[in-house]
């Protein structure tokens, strides 16, 4: 009963202070207490007392009421800190600061004019006159993030000598795990977790001003909040950043094992673990090399969290970090005998963008990632994400960060090699079964996106292959199930009519083909699957060489093609069906990729970079010029009509329909965004342009290859009259090709390179994933957000 009075008495002081049209007065101190007195004991009870409506009507009507409460909250929090927070009701009161604060800024944050009102002076004190309201609230969070017996166990006796100044304790003593930098781990206290994860979210409410601001202004937004926070001024910023770090990669949701304990116990460490990773992925985005604005010489302070990573360089760090970050990546991916025995974590997305900040900032890093098979502990959970989520046009972000990681990781010889290791499949995917090696994965996943995707995945496509490129010339051996993959992509690909449908689309078949052309040259030796498969499909080469570039072909294909109706088709691509087939049963205990469920939240995203821009300009083939076409909605587009069975005279009706599968996709894409379908009316293909890359097409090698091995495979079958295709794959093993093929061309890889279209893909995709994990309390759910819009699917 009396913690309902107690609520009661929060109701009213809320109701009176939206109610008065006279400015209360600051020194009115009974007043101001009810906010932050014992009359609250969660943040849930904040957020449903005091309505967003409320708040808004506070902000347009009694501003001078509004702004006092901000004062008075960071005043209260500020003379808590200099008592050093000793006492329950003292720390009980820090967190009702916090919750009202958390709950309030957002409100203020969503108007520009506010924005300026955190870097005034407090009213209060003189000595605090000269400090900015934003820099004394984040000091005070600050200091109490590491305040013994409030969110750090002490290490000090108990007594009178304990009394340490808040103001004067080193934190780099209390960094609140261990790992890098710090070997102690201190016990733990799930009451101090609690107490921290409160004070984060209110950290992670201050940087929120980035999500008010459009996206055209936060690419160059530098957001004041972070900088200061992550500056030299805040003696905090090493041990912080620390505690992040560690708290997040020493996190083990399984922790003993115990079947189901994860419901007989709470965790207070994952909601911890969650905000700090949310935390740590803000302040590294936000790299601080400008200017504050143009109109200003005002410099921001260097981003000494980015520094701290970029300088982290002991092996024992780099394994405890990666270690940490595959092992909760991992997590959602372990099968159990006892359904929901052991606990999953659902912070994958997080995750792989601190991956990224990782790699794009500590190069290093990169490097022992890839020194050893430990890189595939990442590539296999990305894949099962691409794969589980390419149907769900809500998961679309999480589908491109996995694309670019995959991008940046290519860029190195060392992940092509990798790849050569064995997979044993220990995760059901919605895959054909196969035996090979972790690119046989690779190839059949990207397979699977391209052919039975989203078709917001469209422009993805690049990517995906730009992938395959760089790693061909490193794959020993493909199996004969992804080498049928990518037979049946260059199918689809390179049929005219596609080609001719949009002005790109002839960059996919040159891919494919520097593919080839790089396994051929470099990897002969092992890869008979595929060799004997481009001499099963060599048709397709042949008629790539005779490609019709005169205006009446041209016209002839697009006729037909709209003839025959098939544009029109919802069907997803169908699989290849040559002899080479394997029967293609999905992986045991594997489930389909699933459309997002009705109601699910979405948040946009800026269209994707086109991959000229994204790697280095050098190229084995003509740059791509044209951008690919921008893209923001689509159907579903996954149709999984049972498979029939065909014989290979079935084999051109196949491709038929695989090529205006993809082309339907693409007439949805451009379909759903007007100016890309003026630009799409306005394109003609002519046969000017494509005679500009007909002849440009690298087929020598390919066809050097047909013309040596074909006559010598047609004589064995016939001499010794076989049909078994083992015998033809172990003739093929034993051939070579030296002094046969053309000169090797270089190899080229194209890296990923740095660019400001990734850097506010990244910004938005990260705070859009933030609005929508952070449902309880719903921090920004009901406030004006600009970054991006959020929809239902």
């Amino acid at each position: 009963m009396g913690n309902a009075d107690t609520k009661l008495n929060f109701r009213k002081a809320v109701i009176q202070l939206t109610s008065k049209t006279q400015p209360v007065d600051a020194s009115d101190e009974i007043f101001w207490d009810q906010f932050w007195s014992e009359s609250v004991t969660n943040v849930q009870d904040v957020f449903a007392l005091a309505p967003g409506a409320e708040i808004r009507a506070l902000r347009e009507e009694s501003p001078n009421n509004l702004a006092t409460l901000v004062y008075k909250a960071v005043e209260k929090l500020v003379k808590i800190v200099d008592s050093s927070c000793r006492t329950q009701r003292e720390q009980q009161t820090a967190l009702n600061c916090a919750r009202l604060l958390t709950r309030v800024l957002p409100y203020m944050l969503e108007e520009p004019e506010w924005h300026s009102f955190f870097w005034s002076s407090l009213p209060a004190a003189a000595e605090n006159e000269s400090v900015p309201l934003a820099q004394s609230l984040i000091n005070a969070i600050c200091d109490l993030l590491f305040c013994p017996d409030f969110t750090v166990v002490s290490t000090k006796r108990s007594g009178p000598e304990r009394a340490e100044e808040l103001s004067s304790l080193d934190s780099c003593e209390y960094i609140w795990a261990g790992g890098v930098g710090f070997a102690r781990s201190p016990p733990r206290c799930a009451q101090h977790e609690a107490a921290r994860t409160e004070l984060l979210r209110l950290l992670l409410t201050c940087f929120s001003e980035t999500v008010y601001k459009p996206a055209s202004q936060a690419a160059t937004h530098h957001n004041r909040w972070i900088a200061y926070l992550t500056s030299p001024e805040n003696r905090h910023a090493l041990p912080l950043f620390t505690s992040l770090l560690n708290t997040v990669c020493s996190y083990d949701p399984v922790g003993l094992g115990l079947p189901y304990n994860h419901l007989l116990f709470a965790d207070t460490v994952e909601p911890l673990v969650e905000v700090a990773l949310q935390v740590l992925i803000v302040t590294l985005d936000h790299d601080t090399s400008n200017a504050v604005n143009e109109d200003s010489d005002e410099r921001l302070p260097d981003n000494l969290f980015i520094n701290y990573l970029s300088r982290i360089h002991r092996d024992e760090d780099f394994q405890f970090a990666l270690r940490g970050v595959t092992r909760l990546l991992n997590n959602p991916l372990q099968q159990t005998y006892l359904p929901n025995s052991s606990k999953k974590v659902a912070l994958h997305q997080e995750l792989l963008v601190l991956f990224w900040k990782c790699c794009d900032y500590n190069k290093k890093f990169m490097y022992y990632v890839l020194k050893s098979s430990d890189v595939l502990e990442v590539l296999v959970p990305i894949l099962y994400h691409l794969n589980d989520s390419r149907a769900d046009q809500s998961r679309v972000g999480l589908m491109h960060i996995g694309v670019f990681i995959l991008l940046l990781l290519s860029g190195e010889r060392n992940f092509g090699v990798r790849l050569n290791k064995p997979y044993t499949a220990t995760v059901p995917m919605d895959i054909p079964v196969f035996t090979g090696t972790h690119a046989d994965l690779l190839v059949v996943v990207f397979h699977k996106i391209i052919t039975t995707g989203h078709q917001r995945l469209q422009p993805l496509f690049d990517c995906l292959l730009t992938i395959l490129v760089n790693v061909s010339p490193y794959l020993k051996t493909l199996s004969m199930v992804s080498s049928t993959k990518l037979l049946h992509l260059l199918e689809a690909f390179s049929t005219p009519w596609f080609l001719f449908s949009r002005p790109h689309h002839h960059h996919l078949v040159f891919f494919l083909l520097e593919m080839f052309n790089n396994m051929i040259q470099y990897q002969f030796d092992g890869n008979s699957n595929l060799v004997y498969t481009i001499i099963r499909k060599r048709a397709v080469f042949h008629n790539l060489a005779n490609l019709p570039h005169e205006h009446a072909a041209i016209a002839r294909s697009l006729a037909a093609a709209k003839g025959k109706g098939l544009h029109n088709t919802t069907k997803a691509l169908p699989r290849s069906r040559s002899a080479e087939s394997v029967a293609e049963a999905a992986m045991e205990g594997s489930r389909p990729a699933q459309p997002a469920e009705p109601g699910t939240l979405n948040a946009t995203l800026p269209d994707t970079p086109a991959i000229a821009t994204m790697t280095e300009r050098e190229s084995a083939h003509p740059p791509a010029r044209e951008q690919l076409l921008p893209r923001r909605s689509g159907g579903d587009g996954e149709d999984r009509s049972p498979e029939r069975h065909r014989d290979d005279d079935d084999d051109e009706d196949d491709d038929d329909k695989t090529t205006h599968a993809i082309a339907h996709k693409e007439s949805l894409r451009v379909g759903s965004d007007g100016a890309a379908q003026e630009v799409a009316d306005e394109w003609r293909p002519s046969g000017e342009w494509v005679a500009t890359w007909r002849g440009r097409l690298p087929l020598q090698t390919i066809m050097r290859l047909l013309q040596v091995l074909v006559p010598q495979v047609e004589k064995i079958c016939i001499d010794k009259g076989l049909t078994d295709e083992s015998e033809i794959l172990r003739f093929l093993q034993h051939g070579t090709l030296v002094g046969l093929l053309p000169v090797p061309h270089p190899i080229l890889i194209r890296k990923y390179q740095a660019n400001a279209g990734t850097a506010a893909w990244f910004r938005t995709y990260m705070w859009g994933v933030i609005y929508i994990r952070n449902v309880d309390p719903p921090i920004w759910y009901d406030t004006d957000v600009k970054l991006f819009e959020i929809q239902r699917v």
